[in-house]
């Protein structure tokens, strides 16, 4: 039997056990070792009420796990040479400056300690779809903390933070979604990586299920960067109208098929099968901490967001999420109830796993993103 066969069989199996005794719903999980897939597996159902069974292009809400996605937009900018990391925001959107927000440089966003975490505190599901609403009131309020003073997670803001940057820097000037599509997604044949969907794939959406997560309540940091009113929730992102928009930081909607092509790009130094997005020197810095690593971040109660200078998260943690990849020099992102994806560089590993029974963060050993990345590397 060749590994990717024992590899497959072996998630293949986990899967079916975790359907079966209820710690899943519908569940999807590919990988690329190097550049050759290892993995293509799915299990359970994309509807429960309807009984519509996962296959291998269902498509998933995977929340913040489109930061990734994200923030490689604005790394490719870089590479470019049409963005510098440490040059203000405001200099490519002027307008960004107002309110004392001068100082906030691109570098501060990518790390997220550029205080700008708020959402506007008018913002509605409909507001939200509107990009050029969106980027004006947040260029118009000031930011909740100083620049570059502490970690504040910019949980819903970061997407049109990154993306304005990345859309004004653009000599096509595009709107973000259509970038990404053209400068990621199709190039490495990611064709199911979307920020705001075409009404034709939208019969392939899993519905999620949140009977698992706790909703927390106002009056805290947290509720300031993601209002209860566009909370990262079935409700209002199972909307159409908020399907069909981009927004970048929460919004994407993937298949583990296409984003583990984008993972792999990743854990192969910036290049997948001969199409090379970004130098290998480059995503080697990746795994840089950033300034404020220890802190205890406001918007997540306290709690240290292992987050590195170039907006993606850090694997290896004692603790979910991010302990499915055991390394610390492994690029990940995790999403709201429970979705993630890694690239470890040292095994050329690249993992996706989406699902639809949302949770939130549990003990490692009921972790079922953890128990998969262990079934992979022992399998390996």
């Amino acid at each position: 039997m060749s590994v990717a066969n024992k590899v497959n069989e072996a998630v293949q199996r986990t899967l079916d056990s975790l359907v079966a005794d209820g710690r899943e719903i519908g569940v999807q999980v590919a990988a690329w070792v190097g550049e050759e897939q290892v993995v293509d597996c799915w299990a359970g159902v994309a509807d429960a009420a309807t009984g519509r069974p996962v296959d291998g292009d269902t498509l998933f809400n995977v929340y913040s796990v489109s930061k990734a996605v994200t923030a490689t937009a604005l790394h490719i900018q870089a590479e470019r040479g049409l963005v510098d990391y440490d040059a203000p925001v405001a200099a490519y959107w002027p307008d960004f400056a107002q309110a004392g927000k001068g100082d906030v440089t691109v570098r501060h966003v990518l790390s997220h300690v550029s205080g700008v975490l708020r959402m506007p505190p008018d913002v509605t599901p409909e507001l939200m779809t509107n990009w050029d609403w969106m980027c004006n009131r947040i260029a118009e309020m000031p930011g909740a903390y100083p620049a570059g003073s502490r970690s504040s997670y910019q949980s819903m803001t970061f997407g049109w933070l990154v993306g304005e940057v990345v859309r004004r820097t653009d000599p096509k000037r595009r709107p973000f979604g259509q970038f990404v599509r053209e400068e990621i997604a199709e190039p490495l044949g990611a064709t199911d990586l979307w920020f705001g969907i075409p009404a034709e794939v939208e019969p392939r959406i899993a519905k999620l299920d949140d009977v698992a997560v706790y909703v927390m309540p106002d009056g805290n940091a947290m509720r300031e960067a993601q209002p209860l009113i566009v909370d990262l929730m079935p409700d209002p992102f199972e909307r159409p109208y908020v399907r069909r928009a981009c927004i970048p930081a929460v919004g994407g909607i993937f298949n583990a098929r296409s984003e583990a092509r984008f993972w792999a790009m990743l854990a192969n130094g910036g290049q997948l099968n001969g199409v090379r997005l970004l130098s290998e020197d480059r995503v080697a810095s990746f795994a840089g901490p950033r300034p404020h690593f220890e802190d205890a971040d406001p918007v997540f109660f306290g709690m240290k967001v292992p987050i590195g200078w170039a907006g993606f998260w850090l694997g290896g943690a004692e603790a979910p999420p991010v302990s499915s990849p055991r390394n610390m020099r492994a690029l990940c992102h995790p999403g709201m109830g429970g979705s993630i994806g890694w690239a470890d560089p040292d095994l050329k590993l690249a993992v996706a796993f989406c699902h639809n029974r949302m949770f939130d963060t549990i003990e490692i050993d009921q972790d079922s993103r953890t128990l998969i990345g262990d079934v992979i590397r022992s399998a390996l």
